[in-house]
């Protein structure tokens, strides 16, 4: 898995891609968790990612969670693969989504 960052301000877009489980999500928890402070803003761009296992869900929700206390979170260009685990796990429902 890749993790292309940007910070401006209060606003983190991360760039994945490869497959996002239980070996390469703390990769991308260590990646928020430095840069967690003072944001407001975090955009998952998902274009380059083709699976999302449990522990990938797990960090959305964590990520998730933490950015409804202080900010948004968007996901974007969400393949059809990873949509369909979002459905059937409801994230669909729990994710903002573009």
């Amino acid at each position: 898995m890749e993790i292309k960052e940007s910070r401006n301000g209060e606003k983190l877009v991360l760039e994945v891609e490869g497959r996002i489980d239980t070996t390469t999500t703390p990769k991308l928890f260590e990646v928020f968790q430095n840069n967690v402070s003072g944001l407001k803003e975090l955009v998952i761009d998902l274009k380059g990612v083709d699976y999302v296992s449990s522990a990938g869900l797990r960090f959305l929700l964590s990520a998730q969670k933490t950015l409804n206390n202080q900010g948004k979170m968007i996901v974007k260009n969400v393949n059809q693969n990873v949509m369909e685990v979002f459905e059937l796990t409801g994230f669909n429902e729990i994710l903002t989504i573009e």
